[in-house]
């Protein structure tokens, strides 16, 4: 496996921003730059340029809103977004109405101090329009939420201030989970306890899986177990805290059997495994599509549906593109994508999971492209254990299988 951590060099700095004589923001002048994926409390990153070479950039922009200090910019890269300042201005008022004594300028110091504890921000809180710009965003983002995250989701009534933008609610899902389209849990967590209502007696962490939700259909059961599980300073942004909502307990737990100095092992695409007498099935009674079962006795690999859609390409890049940056989270979706990349070399091998219902497109390309230029120590193989039984059968089930080359790991 080829490493692709790159360094990535520090971002230019605009001009001081503004304030327009209405007092409104001045966001064209908003200080822009990038995080170091050395500093570990820097926990938004910019998308290397290796990234976008390999997947693509599409899965990296934007469709309908810009979010946090990397798309703030109202430049030229960004005039087609739909979704503006005004209407974050709006939302933010309509937030604040209920609550007549709480102010712009207040919800800019309660969360202040959230953002100076964190290394690469905390110089920017001395520009005022920074913070301003993290409010807005956090608004926004909650107004959302309380509007299509609650079990029962509201209607958007025609003098709301999304009314106008309703039809890119679909839109919406994929880009608050963009790798550079984010701002820090811990200001959502502020706003969200200083914006409270009094029905509101659940954590936030719930109330954003919900919204998520809406595209991923899983059971409010595993939803409230998942919010349990995943510890709000831990998830430092959204795409995070959706990324620790598939690393269930009996998935976070590192290989019984391997060790660091091993090299990562490989397992043979389906054609060759369907030959040596291993089989792929769907695994019915479970929901995760990272939770991949291997049966000896039978031989079986048995993995859950994932639904390859726009939303869960984009989910599945930017998981990847963040566990190759930051350096203490896990590499669930790296692996998984490294296995999927194994088991799919040709049109054949995707059409034989379509036939058995684990994925519902048979897209070679995307599957090869996600599975490539990554970079995973063997002790955080979370498959491991699988890939090695699974080589182990191999040779229980047939004598030397193979007239050709074993493959080996993608980027080598």
């Amino acid at each position: 496996m080829a490493d692709s951590k790159t360094k990535r060099g520090k971002g230019k700095k605009t001009k001081k921003s503004s304030t327009s004589e209405d007092g409104e923001s001045s966001f064209d002048d908003l200080e822009n730059g990038t995080s170091d994926t050395s500093t570990q409390n820097g926990c938004i990153y910019s998308v290397p340029k290796a990234l976008v070479e390999v997947s693509g950039k599409k899965w990296f922009e934007p469709r309908v809103v810009s979010i946090g200090h990397y798309n703030c910019k109202n430049d030229a890269k960004h005039k087609h977004i739909p979704v503006n300042q005004n209407h974050k201005q709006k939302v933010c008022r309509s937030i604040l109405q209920p609550h007549p004594k709480k102010r712009m300028e207040e919800l800019m110091k309660i969360i202040s101090p959230e953002v100076e504890k964190i290394e690469f921000m905390s110089e920017k809180i001395k520009n005022p329009e920074f913070l301003k710009m993290l409010v807005l965003d956090g608004c926004f983002i909650l107004e959302l939420f309380r509007i299509l995250g609650k079990s029962e989701p509201k209607k958007i009534e025609s003098d709301h201030p999304l009314a106008s933008v309703a039809w890119a609610i679909p839109y919406f899902y994929g880009d608050l989970l963009l790798l550079e389209n984010q701002i820090p849990f811990v200001v959502l967590k502020k706003l969200f306890e200083t914006s409270k209502m009094p029905d509101e007696d659940y954590p936030l962490s719930l109330l954003a899986l919900r919204f998520f939700n809406k595209v991923m259909r899983r059971s409010e059961e595993d939803l409230e177990e998942m919010s349990e599980k995943v510890v709000i300073n831990d998830s430092l942004h959204l795409l995070n805290l959706v990324r620790l909502s598939f690393i269930t307990r009996d998935l976070d737990k590192p290989p019984a059997t391997v060790k660091k100095t091993e090299t990562v092992p490989a397992i043979y695409c389906i054609t060759k495994l369907l030959k040596a007498g291993i089989k792929i099935k769907l695994r019915e009674a479970a929901d995760n599509f990272l939770a991949v079962k291997f049966d000896e006795d039978n031989g079986v690999i048995e993995m859950n549906k994932i639904t390859l859609d726009y939303f869960m390409h984009s989910l599945l890049v930017n998981c990847r593109a963040f566990e190759q940056l930051d350096n203490k989270s896990s590499k669930h979706i790296t692996v998984y994508a490294y296995f999927l990349d194994c088991l799919v070399n040709t049109a054949k091998d995707a059409e034989y999971l379509y036939e058995h219902n684990i994925i519902d497109s048979v897209d070679v390309q995307f599957i090869n492209k996600l599975g490539n230029e990554m970079h995973v120590e063997t002790d955080q193989f979370y498959l491991y254990d699988i890939f090695r039984k699974t080589e182990a059968s191999v040779w229980c089930f047939a004598e030397n299988p193979w007239s050709s080359v074993k493959r080996e790991p993608s980027g080598t």
